[in-house]
């Protein structure tokens, strides 16, 4: 017979496992190794890191595909393998999400390929609400895209962020409804309800 004692610890190692599988806020960047970072892309076989700054909106801030607000965003693409810094590398932001990277009348910015001895490809473009494509290409290589959602709600994360919760509360829901189909707990809720 399971006991009260029983349903309690059981409800404690619950609630233990579910803190460690719960999802924990998203890490940023210097809190996961190169091959972790959701920043990180490949072209060819060469890394490649990109990250967005909006110093008159939050002046310490990196971004990497969720940009906060609207306006003036610097773009940067760290090119981590030193072989990428002897190939020209270019840049290309598209407005929308559009397969077609050859319709120039929604290019945004667009930085001609060039060789980047110090491993940085860096510029400036004016983004409004919505998404953007960027297109990083390398000669001879396969090009790398990043989505960007520029003052977007990303349900995705919200949706992920909200599994853990949920799953405590229904955790917690089948716990009440078994203690309340407990003899003994019966007995101790109908004597408290006496006095």
């Amino acid at each position: 017979m399971i006991t009260y004692a029983t349903y309690i610890g059981s409800f404690f190692l619950l609630l233990l496992s579910m803190a460690g599988i719960s999802p924990a806020p998203a890490a940023a960047h210097g809190n996961v190794t190169i091959e972790e970072d959701p920043c990180v892309r490949k072209i060819g076989g060469s890394m490649v890191h990109f990250s967005a700054y909006q110093p008159q909106i939050e002046p310490k801030a990196q971004y990497c595909t969720d940009i906060p607000d609207v306006g003036d965003t610097f773009l940067v693409v760290d090119l981590v393998d030193p072989s990428l810094r002897k190939l020209p590398v270019g840049v290309k932001i598209i407005r929308g999400v559009n397969e077609n990277q050859q319709d120039e009348t929604q290019t945004v910015a667009y930085w001609r390929p060039t060789s980047h001895p110090d491993g940085v490809v860096r510029g400036e473009a004016n983004l409004d609400k919505g998404l953007y494509k960027v297109i990083i290409t390398a000669e001879g290589l396969s090009p790398s895209a990043y989505l960007l959602r520029v003052q977007q709600v990303d349900y995705s994360k919200i949706g992920r962020s909200a599994l853990g919760p949920l799953a405590l509360l229904l955790v917690l829901g089948i716990i009440g409804y078994e203690l309340s189909k407990s003899g003994r707990f019966r007995g101790w809720w109908a004597a408290r309800r006496r006095s």
